[in-house]
């Protein structure tokens, strides 16, 4: 059976309390929930207004993001709705798994409850409803598992470095350090006229043209692409990779980085105006080596270095303040090893939760669809 939404929820956002993000703490008796991507945004110690008529449903009017929520919790920020279920004993995560399957379109930054408002539910009989969350819940626990595996995996190569080259912030191993500009060539994108419109991407092509999405935290995503013709690549002058060459993000999600090494599949590929080609010097590193140090180091550079707020930016012109130890290239080489062993079992694992995924999507279309 198939219900409106109007049927089954019931916005009972005037209900909670807000709580300013300033007042947010790292720990505290009560959790706040917002429509970021973190379950829990912050804690406090205020009781008065707490919203205790759980379980309940979190939904983000501007992020479509939806919450399963089960304890006594406060409202954080703008933008959160909070849903109850009409019906006496409704099941919850029952409910929160129907909402994650809808189909609400990204309108960018809006509110999106109104197409909320608009969907159908598969509404099945009790049974049946904790059946599905059973099973559901078993898949998604497979889920977590391995993603908490690949963060442990990245712990342990954080931990390697600190141990091998101590804290490269602080240079607790007071190794010798140079300017990144001395390190790597940066060499920026073709900003100019030439530079490809919205008319000129295509599904497929000749040369992979990186857009945000491709140069993650985690390395390359190549899930959703856009290609320039040949023509079109030969227009352009700077921002051609070359095999062993780094891409960094420095404008908006700032310090991504991904490699482009022999197993990527694309032999022609280019850079976007929010994006730089590190070019190592081998003589004095790795890109494993400068990866990893970057990484540790990102927190830093970007309190201290990039500037922006709305739309953080880490200029070419600035780089030369980021610091970077530099122990000698054996040693580098040592480390590198390492989290090439680690990084083959963090494929296996990633193997593991893709499948598990692929498995979690097909149920839910099969259940919610």
């Amino acid at each position: 059976m198939r219900r409106k939404f109007s049927d089954v929820f019931i916005d009972c956002t005037k209900n909670g309390v807000k709580v300013k993000t300033s007042e947010y703490h790292n720990k505290g008796k009560y959790a706040i929930i917002d429509q970021g991507q973190n379950r829990v945004a912050g804690y406090t110690d205020i009781t008065e207004g707490v919203f205790k008529d759980i379980p309940a449903i979190v939904f983000g009017d501007h992020t479509r993001i939806i919450k399963y929520i089960d304890a006594p919790f406060f409202i954080g920020a703008d933008g959160v709705k909070v849903l109850r279920c009409r019906f006496p004993d409704a099941n919850y995560k029952y409910l929160y798994y129907a909402l994650k399957n809808a189909k609400i379109p990204d309108t960018g930054y809006n509110r999106h409850f109104k197409w909320l408002k608009e969907i159908q539910i598969e509404y099945p009989n009790q049974n049946r409803q904790q059946e599905i969350v059973q099973t559901l819940d078993r898949t998604n626990a497979i889920i977590e598992s391995r993603q908490r595996q690949l963060r442990l995996f990245d712990d342990l190569i954080k931990a390697r470095f600190v141990e091998m080259f101590g804290d490269p912030v602080h240079n607790t191993a007071k190794i010798p350090v140079l300017p990144m500009t001395e390190v790597c060539e940066i060499i920026d994108g073709d900003r100019g006229k030439n530079y490809p419109t919205q008319e000129e991407f295509f599904d497929e092509g000749y040369c992979l043209f990186l857009n945000a999405k491709n140069v993650t935290k985690h390395g390359f995503d190549f899930s959703d692409c856009m290609f320039i013709t040949k023509e079109k690549d030969a227009a352009l002058r700077k921002g051609k990779l070359q095999r062993g060459d780094v891409v960094l993000t420095t404008r908006g999600t700032l310090g991504n980085l991904a490699f482009y090494a022999e197993v990527v599949p694309f032999e022609n590929v280019r850079i976007n105006s929010g994006m730089v080609i590190l070019r190592m010097n081998r003589s004095l590193t790795n890109e494993t080596f400068f990866i990893e140090q970057f990484r540790l180091q990102l927190d830093d550079i970007k309190a201290t270095i990039a500037s922006g707020s709305a739309q953080p930016q880490l200029p070419i012109s600035t780089m030369n303040k980021i610091r970077l130890v530099m122990p000698e290239l054996s040693r580098q080489r040592q480390f590198s090893r390492f989290v090439i062993q680690v990084e083959k079992t963090k494929s296996a694992v990633q193997k593991a939760l893709d499948e598990a995924q692929t498995l979690f999507d097909s149920l839910m279309q099969k259940y919610f669809g």
